[in-house]
Formats: structure tokens, C-alpha cells, sequence
């Protein structure tokens, strides 16, 4: 899988916004169907996506479409129409508000059939929004509801409202959250989505920073869901794509100390030995997994 670091959603219905992105230096464009998009644009915005798709160039990016909840009268026909007329163009599907594993079930379905109608030969993916107290309680099933299933999404504005929790910015998307609460107060619901992303080996995104102008907000809010095992984070501007693809990508020195691990583990297994030392200190096998792991995503950005 390509890396997903920088996750730039684009309204379904500005058409001038998609060659743009497009060019972008995101990891993943998402032609969005849903929030962005007014209720009276959205049979436009499905009609725009699918000529954009078709007539744009895509190749430098994964591109995914994210359709309106399953719980209103335009997904069933965005689902169908976009995997018909770009499932061999798209990389996945992103589905809001995901509050049951019956709801992966349904489009997996669906685009079963539209796969073998059309001779798709590539599976189209699903990246799964938990936005609900009732999604997040199902993570770990949502998951593992399909092989379709390629990441988890947090989406903390939905999520909050759920909840009851108290709105503390405009655009309730992350920013002025220290204003409030004395930590991190979404650690708890993001550990537990990685979890359940990770346990079923898919991937972890972040919510977007709402505010897109203070970057050093952007930073520390992307700082804090790569600690916590997120592989990237949503943008909602294109001016935050820099700071999020540097957030996500190993460091030269990481890089450095992980090769140092590795080098020091291989040479202590040739001469049978258990435990190994590093820079003075002890390092052990879990260790050794964490350097394997940002090794790997290095090589995988293609850094070594």
C-alpha cells in the first residue's frame, strides 16, 4: 500500500479545486461527497467526481471518493455510480459514520457486484469513519467486517457530538482544545481506534486540524497522533500538506538509530547472543520491532 500520510479532502462539486489537487504533494486526494458538499449540490457533486475521475490524471496519487452516510438518500446511489464509472480508477471507497460491521457488509457487496459486472480486476478498498460513541464501540469489528477494509478514520467534530462533549472552537476540528482540557482529550477514543486498526492490520488516520491557517497547531496535533500510532492525518487545506507529510516521515536520525538496532541485533544473533547494547544502552527484542517497523516505512518512502 502506498503511504497515507497526508489525506487532502477536496469538495465533490468545485470542480476548479480537483486538476489542483490532483498535483498535489498529498499521499491520498478524497473527492468528497459528503459535509463539503450542500444538500441541493449533491446529485452535481456525484457528477462532477465521476468526470473529474475520468478525465483527470491521477497517477501520482492514491484517490479515494468519500460518499454521504449510510443513513441518507444519496449513498446508496454515490456507492454505485462512482464504483460503476471509476472503480478501476479509485483506490477506495470512505464511508461516514460507520456505526456497525453491516455497514462495511453492504458495500462490500455492492462493489462485489459492480466488480464482476465491470471486470475490475483491483479490489476497490474501504476506509471506515468512526465518528459515534457506537462506531468507536465497534472499531475492532468494523475492522475486520472485510479484507476491503484498508484504514480506520477518527472524526473528531461527529464524534464529539455524539458524546455530548463540549464545543470549544468553530469549526470543532481539534484546534484550542489546551483552552479546555490539560492534556490530550481525545488520547483516549484515538488509542482505542488504533487498536482496533491495528489488531486487524489496516491502517489509522487522524482527524483534520480545523484551523487551517495556524500551523504550529497543525503540527502539534499531528505530532500527538503520530505518537500514538497514526499513520496519517486528514488536511483540509492544501497549505497543510507539508507540515502533516513532515510530521509522518521518519526522521534522518530515527532512521540513523534504527539501523543501528538492527545492525547491532543481526550481529549479536551471529554470535548467539540474547540481549544487545546500543549506544550504552540495553535494547531488546521489542525494540528491535519498533526499529524494524520505522525501517520498513522508511524504505517503503523510499529514504533508503
Amino acid at each position: 500500500m502506498k503511504p497515507r500520510r497526508s489525506n487532502l479532502s477536496v469538495p465533490g462539486h468545485v470542480e476548479k479545486m480537483h486538476a489542483k489537487a490532483a498535483k498535489s504533494a498529498a499521499d491520498v486526494i478524497m473527492l468528497d461527497l459528503e459535509d463539503s458538499v450542500p444538500v441541493d449540490s449533491k446529485d452535481q457533486a456525484r457528477e462532477q467526481v465521476i468526470e473529474s475521475l475520468t478525465q483527470l490524471d491521477w497517477s501520482n496519487s492514491t484517490v479515494t471518493v468519500r460518499i454521504n452516510s449510510l443513513d441518507t438518500p444519496f449513498a446508496y446511489r454515490d456507492l454505485l455510480e462512482v464504483a460503476e464509472n471509476c472503480g478501476h480508477i479509485i483506490d477506495a471507497i470512505v464511508i461516514p459514520k460507520v456505526n456497525h460491521p453491516s455497514d462495511i457488509h453492504f458495500a462490500d457487496h455492492l462493489l462485489n457486484g459492480v466488480e464482476l459486472n465491470k471486470n475490475i480486476s483491483v479490489a476497490v478498498g474501504i476506509e471506515a469513519s468512526i465518528e459515534t460513541a457506537e462506531g468507536l464501540q465497534a472499531a475492532y469489528e468494523i475492522a475486520g467486517a472485510s479484507q476491503r477494509v484498508t484504514s480506520l478514520v477518527f472524526g473528531i467534530a461527529d464524534y464529539s457530538a455524539s458524546i455530548g462533549a463540549r464545543l470549544v472552537s468553530i469549526s470543532g476540528h481539534g484546534e484550542k482544545e489546551e483552552d479546555l482540557y490539560p492534556g490530550h482529550r481525545w488520547h483516549f477514543p484515538l488509542s482505542k481506534m488504533v487498536m482496533a486498526a491495528k489488531a486487524n492490520a489496516t491502517l489509522a488516520i487522524d482527524a483534520p486540524y480545523g484551523n487551517f491557517k495556524d500551523l504550529d497547531g497543525l503540527r502539534r496535533s499531528a505530532v500527538m497522533a503520530c505518537a500514538l500510532g497514526c499513520d496519517g492525518k486528514w488536511a483540509i487545506h492544501p497549505g497543510q500538506v507539508d507540515v502533516i507529510n513532515e510530521v509522518f516521515t521518519p526522521a534522518q536520525e530515527d532512521i540513523d538509530l534504527a539501523q543501528k538496532v538492527l545492525a547491532a541485533n543481526e550481529e549479536a544473533k551471529a554470535k548467539g547472543k540474547g540481549a544487545i547494547a546500543v549506544e550504552g544502552r540495553m535494547v531488546d527484542q521489542a525494540t528491535v520491532r519498533l526499529a524494524t517497523n520505522l525501517w520498513n516505512q522508511a524504505k517503503h518512502l523510499g529514504l533508503v
